[in-house]
């Protein structure tokens, strides 16, 4: 990845181009286009250890056909500026110390733009006494949280995880980001794409369903549009994020359930019985909106055909050819009445894409 702000333009252009052109069958309208700082703006990074002539340097790998080329990382202008500016003083200071250094494979950094940041030191060995006491020393030098991980093996020097906070449409949100839980990589287009999505659904109101809700990034955002929300997520972890989450912001009107798409789907298509919905009354419900930020898998079957009842349906994807198909099979009920796309990922060939997608007015 060739990181040139000079190019990142003509980059985003042939991805928006791209995308109109998959969509162009489905009278997509033209796309609200929202853009990422060109440098300093991923809040997660992770590198390889790499261990030659008696040092240590961040690497990444370069595939070319059948091989893989280690390529040294110097500076990563792509990262966050306190992960940046982080990243040579940790290493120096590894370098520094055998007990830290020796069989460590692997670094990953999370940043917040409420000023954390946590450090994970991932080993090819048990860790001891010793490395704890190194540890800490080097979380207290850089004022970090700091995790250190082996097989069946994870110290944690502080917490396990950052708060963040930021500002959108005249409300602070508070988000608990846990070690090795997904939360978005780009802050700034996520919060972009907090408030397209907001704006989507100014006028729903009824009841929200949201399918793959992960630590309820977007849950946070949407629940004071809808008098109540039902969420759902599979996740363990990110379930409990989610659940802290709404505490913090003081959101009362969500209920989290831990089930997955198909089973939300056969539950309110009146199948089985679920244990984990017997709090739950489906039918105090009155749904408008469908919510979905699926996988790049996108969205099943049983979940498509469950999509077909809503008025409503808001889809953010990370995979424009898992949308296509999914609007494609929505198409005959459903229209694109707004569209966007967020550059969350700038110089690659990847771009999220939102769509709003609303009931198709009965003919005659």
């Amino acid at each position: 990845m060739s990181i040139d702000p000079a190019q990142y333009e003509s980059q985003l252009a042939v991805k928006l181009a791209a995308f109109k052109r998959d969509f162009a069958d489905f009278g997509l309208p033209e796309p609200e286009v929202f853009r990422s700082a060109p440098l300093h703006y991923r809040m997660r990074a992770e590198f390889r250890l790499w261990h030659h002539s008696g040092r240590i340097d961040y690497a990444m790998f370069e595939t070319a056909g059948d091989d893989k080329k280690v390529v040294l990382i110097e500076d990563f202008p792509a990262a966050a500026q306190p992960i940046r500016e982080l990243m040579p003083r940790l290493r120096d200071a590894l370098q520094d110390s055998e007990v830290l250094k020796r069989k460590l494979f692997q670094v990953e950094f999370l940043a917040t733009h409420s000023g954390e940041l946590m450090v994970s030191l991932i080993y090819h060995r048990p860790l001891g006494d010793d490395w704890t006491q190194a540890a800490q020393a080097l979380a207290d030098r850089f004022g970090v949280q700091l995790i250190g991980r082996s097989r069946k093996q994870k110290i944690v020097l502080g917490r396990d995880w950052l708060l963040e906070s930021f500002e959108l449409d005249g409300r602070t949100l508070r988000y608990q980001q846990i070690e090795g839980s997904f939360t978005q990589p780009n802050a700034g287009v996520n919060r972009q794409m907090l408030g397209w999505a907001r704006r989507q659904v100014a006028d729903a109101g009824g009841d929200l369903l949201e399918l793959y809700c992960g630590n309820g990034n977007f849950t946070v955002a949407l629940a004071p549009a809808f008098g109540k929300v039902l969420a759902t997520e599979v996740s363990k972890s990110s379930v409990r994020a989610a659940n802290y989450n709404l505490d913090a912001n003081g959101i009362g009107n969500v209920a989290m359930v831990r089930m997955s798409s198909d089973e939300i789907s056969d539950a309110l298509a009146g199948g089985r019985e679920y244990r984990r919905m017997k709090e739950i009354d489906l039918g105090g419900y009155r749904f408008s909106t469908l919510f979905v930020d699926p996988p790049r898998s996108g969205l099943d079957a049983a979940t498509v055909a469950l999509a077909r009842g809503f008025e409503r349906i808001l889809y953010v994807s990370c995979n424009p050819a898992t949308l296509r198909d999914n609007v494609a099979a929505l198409h005959d009920t459903h229209e694109i009445a707004a569209a966007a796309v967020f550059d969350q990922f700038p110089y690659t060939h990847h771009l999220e894409s939102g769509l709003l997608l609303k009931r198709r007015p009965v003919e005659g």
